[in-house]
């Protein structure tokens, strides 16, 4: 009779134990061309975005050990210019129904409307294009890397708790660099600053490690910046041309601000405070290089829907994306505040950092700055500016 209750308890019991078939997450990763750091203090980062992922899954993994629940993550990439459907279909076959990009705005729209059509979620952690979050935005796409509203925001609202209200915006040809200028001039706007002055950067400098590099550059920049005077040169430079060479030779002695400088990033390897430091020394023991905005973005991705299943209980994919859009769920993202997804446009909400090359500056929002409903939401677009139709 023994032999028969204890079989059939393990029958009872099986099922249940069964049920835990774990989540499978896919990282894709869209290749670049790789140019040469224009310092040689920077890390090469081949593989920026997917070690952030991994670190995320060593973590939720840790974290599952306790739960009983299993976290498999899926690499891939794609050439630039490929298209990423076929990917999606391929990872979708082996179970994955979350996606997080590292990929550019197109690249992104596209794997979100393939995404659509397996019931797959996608996480954004590079493309800080803010027609993803308006136009382009999808029911099946969730953004963890900032927008370019919300860094211009984060950096107008440092400018202005320290009245440097009149600014010299420098851009460069590029898309990026037009699109994060005219961010720039949209948060100038709305946190009440002057552009004094604006101008294109039309020529490419001279190679500064060439031996008479830096002689070229210290003439032809002072006549560059020769203009009316200016509290704050701000750079738009996203393709990383020229902001670099800005500081220390304009014709001013004046801050260099924007996407050089003094940065509003999501993520710096200066950033310390909040328990900041163990998840760098975590990254750096892993990757063998420091943390970049992109990782700490796949990272967020992947830990915040391990969170979503800790908190369910459920390895369910449909429970685990709908408690990651509702208002309960909560990131903790080792930058002061909880991280949450705004339901208009799918973007998650966070502090921006203000940060220098060697030390944290501030973080925004800053303080003055309210909101009805969270002071996280005075960065970027609020409902009210939404253009995103769910």
């Amino acid at each position: 009779m023994r032999p028969l209750v204890l079989f059939l308890a393990l029958f009872v019991a099986a099922p249940a134990h069964a049920e835990r078939e774990g989540l499978s997450i896919a990282v894709v990763r869209q290749e670049r061309q790789e140019t040469s750091p224009v310092s040689p203090l920077d890390d090469a980062a081949f593989d920026e975005g997917t070690a952030g992922a991994r670190l995320g899954l060593a973590d939720i993994t840790t974290t599952g050990r306790f739960t009983d629940q299993r976290f498999r993550l899926i690499e891939r990439s794609f050439a630039a210019g490929a298209d990423p459907a076929g990917i999606v279909e391929d990872v979708s076959r082996q179970g994955a129904r979350f996606i997080v990009t590292v990929a550019d705005a197109a690249a992104t729209r596209s794997i979100a409307e393939a995404a659509s059509m397996a019931g797959v979620l996608v996480l954004n952690a590079q493309a800080p294009d803010d027609t993803l979050r308006n136009e382009s935005c999808a029911k099946n796409l969730l953004h963890t890397v900032p927008s370019r509203a919300m860094l211009a925001d984060g950096l107008a609202q440092y400018l202005a708790f320290k009245r440097w209200k009149r600014w010299f915006l420098v851009s460069g040809r590029g898309e990026g660099d037009r699109l994060l200028a005219e961010a720039f001039r949209r948060s100038a706007r709305k946190f009440g600053a002057e552009i004094v002055v604006e101008k294109e950067w039309t020529f490419r400098p001279g190679n500064a490690r060439a031996d008479t590099g830096h002689v070229s550059l210290q003439s032809e920049i002072p006549a560059f910046t020769q203009v009316p005077d200016y509290d704050v040169l701000v750079v738009a430079d996203e393709g990383r041309e020229f902001g670099d060479y800005l500081e220390g030779r304009t014709a001013r002695p004046r801050p260099v601000a924007g996407s050089h400088g003094l940065v509003a990033t999501g993520w710096s390897p200066v950033t310390e405070q909040w328990g900041a430091t163990q998840l760098q020394s975590r990254f750096m023991r892993m990757a063998k290089r420091r943390m970049t905005a992109v990782d700490y973005a796949a990272w967020a991705a992947v830990r915040s829907i391990g969170e979503a299943a800790f908190r369910t209980d459920s390895e369910d994919a449909e429970t685990v994306a709908s408690y990651l859009r509702g208002p309960d769920f909560l990131l903790s993202g080792f930058k002061g505040q909880g991280q949450s997804f705004r339901p208009w446009d799918g973007q998650m909400r966070q502090p921006i950092l203000i940060a220098g090359p060697r030390l944290l500056v501030s973080v925004s929002p800053q303080p003055g700055f309210l909101h009805r409903t969270s002071q996280l939401d005075t960065l970027g677009q609020d409902r009210e500016e939404s253009r995103c139709k769910l």
